[in-house]
């Protein structure tokens, strides 16, 4: 055989090897993420640890039992993972090692990154620009509005952007679909493996998405959506993004993890505020007050502390009068019908004019203009919707 083409063929095997190897050494450090991407990092390959399997113990002192005794009979893992293997080949799932080059670089940079991601998508995970937008299940007519509002000015400032999100009800789904309407990619992480979709009613979005963007996930296939998967994945919503943005959050919720896990990598966190008292406003209003995010109603408002402004789309953008606040200056007659449609949102003309004690021809003109101003939209039945 001649020499180039015994390079090739040695750099091939080679190649599979480090690829067996490191899906061999991701169902090992299920319990001890952290210290197998130590070793990964000390001895330079997934290769390297299996090779020197027998002295690791010695060769780093301290090391918990069980890793060392799992290294020791990892042979007996090796048919799942060709079966792995062969199932992403013939799926159209690439396998992505911490070492290559398609691998977020971003979440690289994290001491618990995956050693392996499983990647079914179009996208590239390293674009100029990614943020990921995350928050309550349970989204209200606020959050929806949020979002639609926020992605569509964000397209005409920043139309580089991959957005990132989780597939979940709620804030994610709504997120996904806002990006798809608007000419983004976006992709999914999620918290099983890419043979199933969790939850079922989301499986038509997300085959859109693999044309659009892609599904992302660390497990292998038949991996359940366990509890416990659901939280170890927001680490990768978080650390391959350049922000993550809060929309709607109880006190307690996943979209608050995958925040704090922002600001442990350093990623910049945001949240946009919301009433006072609402429940799915409550997480991200304590976040604020806490300095734990910065303060945001307006996509112009993230694109200027994230420093992304100086592209010249938000120039443009801003001489074709495309800039739009969520929460513009309004007239003194205004505010009131806005605070009205706050406490009881989707009322009737007639019932707006009781309650702001104004006459019913000055109401119509006031819902007019907040109509023209983007703040409140006409619903079949009459009724207006606070935005």
């Amino acid at each position: 055989m001649p020499s180039c083409l015994l390079s090739r063929s040695l750099k091939k095997m080679s190649d599979a090897n480090e690829l067996i190897n490191t899906a061999i050494l991701t169902r090992l450090s299920y319990y001890h993420l952290n210290v197998m991407v130590d070793l990964y990092r000390h001895l330079g390959s997934a290769t390297a640890i299996v090779e020197r399997r027998k002295e690791i113990g010695r060769l780093f002192p301290g090391l918990p039992q069980r890793i060392v005794e799992d290294l020791n009979s990892i042979d007996i893992m090796r048919g799942r993972v060709e079966e792995e293997l062969a199932y992403d080949d013939s799926h159209g799932i690439t396998p992505l090692c911490l070492n290559d080059e398609a691998y977020p670089y971003r979440l690289k940079e994290a001491v618990d990154a995956p050693l392996m991601l499983f990647y079914k998508g179009s996208a590239d995970l390293n674009q100029r620009h990614v943020i990921n937008i995350v928050g309550t299940r349970h989204c209200t007519r606020y959050g929806e509005d949020l979002i639609r509002h926020f992605v569509a000015d964000l397209r005409a400032l920043c139309p580089d952007v991959l957005i990132v999100s989780g597939l979940a009800y709620g804030v994610d789904v709504h997120a996904h679909r806002a990006a798809l309407d608007n000419g983004f990619e976006t992709v999914a992480v999620l918290a099983h493996g890419l043979d199933t979709i969790y939850p079922p009613a989301h499986r038509d979005i997300a085959n859109t998405m693999i044309g659009h963007g892609g599904l992302l996930t660390e497990y292998m296939t038949h991996s359940n959506p366990d509890r416990l998967n659901f939280v170890r994945r927001n680490r990768i919503t978080a650390g391959i993004c350049d922000a993550t943005i809060l929309v709607e959050s109880a006190v307690k919720g996943g979209g608050l993890i995958t925040t704090r896990i922002a600001k442990e990598y350093n990623r910049d966190v945001f949240a946009f505020p919301g009433p006072v008292g609402a429940p799915y406003s409550a997480g991200c209003n304590n976040l604020i007050r806490d300095c734990g995010a910065g303060l945001i109603t307006s996509a112009q408002d993230f694109v200027q502390a994230m420093g992304w402004d100086t592209d010249r789309t938000l120039e443009a953008a801003k001489s074709q009068g495309i800039e739009r606040q969520l929460f513009p200056d309004l007239s003194p007659e205004e505010q009131r019908v806005v605070e009205v449609l706050k406490q009881t949102n989707d009322l009737r003309q007639d019932i707006i004019a009781v309650k702001t004690a104004m006459p019913v021809g000055k109401v119509v003109a006031v819902l007019f203009q907040l109509e023209m101003k983007g703040v409140v939209k006409a619903y079949a039945g009459g009724t207006y919707h606070l935005l």
